[in-house]
């Protein structure tokens, strides 16, 4: 699951430089040794962590007791960092590596060099799954599958790689190859794949025509940096096609960059709330809609119960400001914020600074919005050639029939 993410552009040093004096623990003598990344991870969540009773746990107590192990090796230090952050009861706040980091950074920024995998670690096997192969990437031109098995890369076993470590090993150079044994039914297969500049694509759009006119389909996977201009091109575009309504699809989005999302609503509102959000310090910050929507043609939001952060507060806002009707199934319930923080050996921290709200003052977290047409459905629906959901879509042909009635009403004495 994508993380709601607020980058600090000017990295660590900048967030330090604005904390006054009062926000730092006394630091202690070991500089430049493993001991003091664990010191950094510390000091990062006691400055922003948006729980300030650390999940009832003594934050001051904390750190005295992991700084007296032995810590003396920088492999030694991220695991009791990660163990550390363990004790918050909280996923979304959690150790990366650099390669975790470089991961994170491709999400946001739409793209990368590789083959195409993405990958989960089963809990209790410990065995690489592919959860699924990006569209138009090498692992799906070449036949991968999701639930399939990756048993050694480059002629190394998984079992022997640290899970952390996975994308160091399937990204590279361009042209450069990658060889894979996969278990599919019990069944290896040898697969010989070539790294590609990959182009996350932000969002896809099509025309559909109806018995009432042409209605406009966009698809967003992910929200990423350059998901809001994508997003615009597409309106734009469909608007020149003269379409009468449109349906965007958020379903299966995990979510992604907090602004991304931000920006998205703002396209298709003419004002109001979008979201406020809630600080450690209890400030409070709040986001609206300044500038003129680019249409204010019906709007169906399809969502279901992948959808969640970012595609949750589009859908919100959305729905609360009563510009679209949103169809589907309960979304994900993420509401909380994070930022990255790096470290100073590559290393870094997602840490949960902020609490977000609705624009009616609601907190989705672990609860989710509930559509205004509940449609069970297929989480991951095919597309036709067109790239439009297929007939027997019910959540996609629900959308459909709601635009058929609101362009009716238009024309209606």
């Amino acid at each position: 699951m994508l993380s709601i993410l607020r980058f600090k552009l000017a990295g660590v040093a900048l967030g330090v430089a604005l904390l006054s004096v009062a926000d730092i623990a006394p630091s202690v003598a070991f500089e430049d040794t493993p001991r003091a990344l664990v010191d950094e991870a510390w000091q990062h969540v006691y400055r922003e962590y948006v729980d300030r009773n650390f999940n009832q746990n003594d934050w001051m107590a904390v750190r005295e007791s992991y700084l007296e192990r032995d810590i003396t090796t920088p492999e030694q230090a991220h695991q009791v960092i990660a163990e550390m952050l363990r004790l918050l009861r909280d996923p979304f706040t959690r150790f990366l590596s650099p390669d975790n980091i470089r991961e994170l950074e491709n999400d946001t920024s739409g793209g990368f060099v590789g083959v195409g995998l993405t990958l989960s670690l089963d809990p209790i096997t410990r065995e690489w799954v592919v959860v699924k192969p990006i569209e138009g990437t090498p692992a799906e031109e070449a036949g991968l599958q999701p639930k399939d098995v990756i048993v050694s890369i480059n002629g190394r076993f998984t079992s022997e790689i640290e899970p952390g470590r996975a994308s160091s090993y399937a990204i590279g150079e361009v042209g450069s190859k990658v060889f894979l044994q996969v278990r599919r039914d019990r069944q290896l297969q040898q697969y010989e794949l070539v790294r590609e500049a990959i182009e996350l694509n932000p969002l896809t759009y099509q025309v559909q025509s109806t018995d009432m006119g042409k209605v406009g389909y966009i698809r967003l996977p992910s929200f990423t940096t350059k998901s809001p201009e994508a997003m615009k091109q597409a309106i734009q575009s469909l608007e020149a096609e003269s379409v009468r309504g449109y349906v965007l699809d958020l379903r299966g989005n995990p979510g992604g960059v907090l602004d991304s999302g931000i920006q998205i609503a703002q396209l298709w509102l003419e004002g109001g709330a979008l979201i406020s959000s809630l600080d450690h310090k209890g400030e409070r910050e709040e986001f609206k809609a300044t500038a003129p929507a680019l249409t204010r043609k019906p709007l169906q939001v399809l969502v279901d119960g992948e959808s969640a952060s970012a595609s949750e507060i589009v859908a919100a806002a959305l729905q609360e400001n009563r510009r679209a009707t949103i169809v589907g199934t309960q979304t994900f319930g993420k509401g909380i914020v994070q930022i990255l923080e790096k470290m100073t050996d590559g290393s870094g921290l997602a840490i949960t600074v902020a609490r977000y709200f609705t624009p009616k003052g609601n907190n989705i977290h672990r609860v989710g919005i509930r559509p205004d047409n509940v449609v069970q459905g297929d989480a991951s629906p095919s597309r036709n050639r067109e790239g439009l959901p297929p007939e027997a879509d019910l959540q996609y042909r629900r959308a459909l029939r709601n635009l058929r009635q609101s362009m009716r009403a238009e024309h209606l004495p």
